[in-house]
C-alpha cells in the first residue's frame, strides 16, 4: 500500500516519465496505469488489494432454480440430492440441462440448514456374509414382513404388513393391521395376487404367521402358498440382513409415515396409501439407476386362481388324507405332520426299502421310516422336489 502511494506521488511530481517511473518501482506500464486509474477513481482506498473472485459465475445457480430445489427438499425431506435431481429432471424436462451437480445441491441444503448431521456408523466385523438375492426379472421373488409396531394417536398399536417385489422394489401392499394374525396377511396377499398375479417365491423370516409348528413347520399361509405353486424362502433366524432390500424399505416407511403417527388406523392407512403411491411412481431408486419401481415392474403372467386346484399324484403314489388332528396313518402307524394340513390329500412314494417321501402337491414335506415309525430326514417345508 505504501509503495503504491509513493508511485502515485512520484508520478504527480512530474520528475520522471512513465517508463522511468515503472522501471524505478519494478512494475510493468500496464500495472502502473492500473494503479493510477484506481487512485483517480477511488483515492487511497483504490490502491488496496481487490478480490480476484469473478463478479459473475456462469455456473452459479439461478435464484429461481435455487428456490425450486429448496422447495423440493422441503416437500421430500428424506430424499438426497441425487433422488431430487432425478425426480426434477422427469418432472421438469426443460430444466434437465440446467440442473447442477448433486454435490452443489448438497452444499446448498447444508447452507440452508436442511441437512441433519448423521452419527458415524460402526462397522461390525466377523459376521458371515448375507445370502445373495439374485433376480433377473420381476415376480421371481417377493418379500413379505411386518414392520415393527408403533402406537397411534388413539394409543392403539399399528402393525404395518408389507409385500414388495425384490427385483423392481415395487411395493405391492402396505396395510395397517391391528395384529400379526393370519387374516390381515391373507387379505392383503389376495388383493396383491389379484392385481399383480403370482410370484415364483416369497421370502420371509421365521415368525408368525409365515412359519408354524410340527414336523413340517407349515403354517396355514404356507399350505396356501404350496397350493398356489409358490416356494417359500426362509431366511435364517436373527439374520434380517438376508432380506436387506425389504428392511431398507421399512426404514423409509417408518421415517415418512410413523414420525409422528396418525390419530387412528384409518388415517394411518390413508398415509400408507399415499406413501406407497409416491414410493412406486415418484421416488427414484439408486439401485435402479434412479428409475422408479413402477417403471421397472411388470405384472406376473401367472394369474391368481379363485378356486384352488386339487393335488395330482402319479398312480404309484400311496394317497392319504390328513385328519383333523394334522396326522395320518400309514402301515398301521400314525404320523403327525401339521394341523393346517387337515382334510388335505398327501402322496407317499417309496424312495428305498421302508423309506418313504411325503409329498404335498409338488413339495416334499419330509421322509418317514415305515419300519421304525420315525422321521429320518427333516426337509425344509417349501423345498421344491
Amino acid at each position: 500500500m505504501d509503495e503504491r502511494l509513493k508511485f502515485v506521488l512520484a508520478h504527480q511530481s512530474g520528475l520522471w516519465s512513465m517508463c522511468e517511473l515503472c522501471a524505478r518501482f519494478g512494475v510493468s506500464r500496464k500495472t502502473g496505469y492500473k494503479m493510477l486509474g484506481r487512485y483517480q477513481a477511488h483515492g487511497t482506498e483504490g490502491l488496496r488489494d481487490h478480490s480476484r473472485a469473478p463478479l459473475h459465475s456462469p455456473q452459479r445457480i439461478s435464484t429461481a432454480l435455487e428456490e425450486l430445489l429448496l422447495a423440493s427438499r422441503r416437500s421430500h425431506p428424506s430424499w438426497g440430492p441425487r433422488k431430487l435431481l432425478s425426480w426434477l429432471a422427469r418432472r421438469e424436462p426443460a430444466l434437465a440441462a440446467k440442473l447442477p451437480a448433486p454435490s452443489t445441491v448438497g452444499e446448498l441444503f447444508k447452507r440452508q440448514g436442511l441437512v441433519a448431521p448423521r452419527p458415524r456408523r460402526q462397522r461390525r466385523n466377523g459376521l458371515p456374509s448375507a445370502a445373495s438375492l439374485h433376480t433377473a426379472a420381476p415376480n421371481q421373488v417377493w418379500s413379505a414382513d411386518f414392520k415393527g409396531e408403533f402406537r397411534m394417536g388413539d394409543r392403539q398399536y399399528c402393525y404395518p404388513f408389507t409385500l414388495a417385489d425384490a427385483h423392481s422394489r415395487f411395493l405391492l401392499c402396505c396395510r395397517a393391521e391391528v395384529s400379526t394374525h393370519l387374516e390381515g396377511v391373507r387379505q392383503g396377499m389376495i388383493e396383491a395376487f389379484r392385481n399383480y398375479g403370482l410370484p415364483h417365491a416369497i421370502r420371509t423370516d421365521n415368525g408368525p404367521p409365515f412359519v408354524g409348528h410340527g414336523l413340517t413347520e407349515l403354517s396355514s399361509i404356507g399350505v396356501w402358498w404350496i397350493q398356489l405353486g409358490i416356494h417359500h424362502q426362509r431366511i435364517p433366524p436373527r439374520r434380517p440382513d438376508q432380506n436387506g432390500r425389504h428392511e431398507r424399505m421399512h426404514r423409509t416407511l417408518k421415517a415418512e409415515t410413523a414420525r409422528p403417527p396418525e390419530a387412528n388406523l384409518r388415517q394411518q392407512q390413508t398415509r400408507f396409501d399415499a406413501f406407497r403411491s409416491e414410493y412406486n411412481h415418484d421416488r427414484p431408486h439408486e439401485a435402479l439407476g434412479q428409475q422408479t419401481p413402477a417403471s421397472q415392474y411388470q405384472v406376473s403372467a401367472r394369474a391368481y386362481p379363485e378356486t384352488m386346484p386339487a393335488p395330482e399324484y402319479p398312480g404309484h403314489f400311496e394317497r392319504r388324507k390328513v385328519d383333523a388332528a394334522g396326522g395320518f396313518t400309514f402301515h398301521q402307524q400314525r404320523f403327525f405332520l401339521a394341523h393346517p394340513l387337515q382334510d388335505q390329500w398327501i402322496g407317499l412314494v417309496e424312495m428305498q426299502e421302508d423309506l418313504w417321501s411325503v409329498r404335498f402337491y409338488d413339495h416334499e414335506l419330509g421322509r418317514i421310516n415305515a419300519r421304525s415309525g420315525t422321521c429320518s430326514i427333516k426337509v425344509s417345508p417349501m423345498s421344491p422336489v
